[in-house]
C-alpha cells in the first residue's frame, strides 16, 4: 500500500473511524517500533497514528516522537496532519474553538528533539524554523473549515510544556507575556522532526479548557476528554477533507534539500 497521507491522533482521537478497509500495521525504525492503521478515504490511502497509543497508554514526555515520524516517513507519507487538544491563555479563544497553529515556543525539557546528534555520517544539522508548519495544508485547513461553517483561529503559537503535570497559574502567566495563545504537551519535538524528515506537517489544535489560573476551577484530564468527544466527529471530518483536498504537487519550503530529510 502506497501511503503519502498520514493523521496523527491526540488525547480522545485513538481511532480513525470513517477510514474504509483498515488494517494494522507495526514498523520497524532505527528509534523503535511504530502502530499504526492504514485505510482508505475517498479513494485516497492514508495512514492513522494515535499518539498517545490506542487506549492512551503513553504519557506526553514518553511518546517516541522520533519513532513515530521515522516510521511515517520510511512508509513514503510525505503530509502528515496532527491533532492535539490545548488549553486557552486567551479569553477570545474559548474551549471549543478549533486552531490552525503558526507558531510555536518550547519549553520542553528532556526529550530528544533531533534526528540529526552528530554522532554518524549525517553530522549536525541545523533546521531552518521561519516557518514551521506546512502553509500550503494550513490553507487548505482554513478553506475546510469555513466551508463547513465551523469557528475557528486562523493562527496561534502553541507553547508545549514537558508533562505530564499541568501547568502552575504563575508559568500561564509567563507564557501569555512570552505571546503564547494556547499550551499543550505535545507538539514538540513532533513538528520540528516532521521537518527533519521532509515532511509536510501541520497542527489543527482543538481548545477544551482554559488554562490554570484562567480557569474557575481545578483542571481535570476528564474535560479534557469530553470536549474532545464532543468535537471528534467534526476533526474527524475536517482532517481527512483537508488531506484529500490538497493538490498533488507540494508548493512549499518543507521538503526543500536543505532540510535534509531523514535518510532510510
Amino acid at each position: 500500500m502506497k501511503i503519502e497521507l498520514a493523521i496523527i491522533g491526540g488525547t480522545g482521537f485513538y481511532y480513525p473511524g470513517i477510514m474504509d478497509n483498515s488494517e494494522e500495521f507495526t514498523v520497524k525504525t532505527a528509534f523503535g517500533e511504530t502502530q499504526f492503521i492504514g485505510g482508505t478515504y475517498q479513494g485516497l490511502n492514508i495512514a492513522f497514528l494515535a499518539r498517545h497509543g490506542q487506549e492512551h497508554a503513553v504519557p506526553p514526555h514518553r511518546i517516541n516522537y522520533r519513532a513515530n515520524i521515522a516510521a511515517l516517513q520510511k512508509i513514503g507519507v510525505q503530509r502528515v496532519l496532527a491533532a492535539t487538544a490545548v488549553g486557552t491563555l486567551k479569553e477570545q479563544l474559548p474551549p471549543g474553538t478549533l486552531v490552525i497553529i503558526d507558531q510555536f515556543i518550547d519549553f520542553t525539557k528532556n526529550r530528544p528533539q533531533t534526528f540529526y546528534d552528530g554522532d554518524d555520517e549525517k553530522g549536525v544539522v541545523h533546521t531552518d524554523f521561519s516557518e514551521p508548519y506546512c502553509p500550503q495544508i494550513r490553507e487548505r485547513l482554513k478553506t475546510t473549515l469555513n466551508n463547513k461553517g465551523s469557528f475557528f483561529a486562523e493562527k496561534g503559537t502553541y507553547i508545549c510544556t514537558e508533562g505530564p503535570r499541568y501547568e502552575t497559574p504563575a508559568e500561564i502567566k509567563a507564557f501569555a507575556l512570552w505571546g503564547a495563545d494556547v499550551v499543550g504537551m505535545t507538539n514538540v519535538p513532533e513538528v520540528t522532526l516532521a521537518r527533519e524528515a521532509g515532511l509536510c506537517y501541520a497542527n489543527l489544535s482543538l481548545v477544551t479548557n482554559f488554562a490554570a489560573g484562567i480557569s474557575p476551577r481545578p483542571l481535570n484530564h476528564q474535560e479534557v476528554v469530553e470536549m474532545m468527544e464532543d468535537k471528534l466527529d467534526l476533526i474527524r471530518e475536517v482532517c481527512m477533507d483537508t488531506l484529500i483536498s490538497l493538490p498533488p504537487e507540494r508548493k512549499c519550503h518543507c521538503w526543500q534539500k536543505e532540510n535534509f530529510p531523514l535518510g532510510q
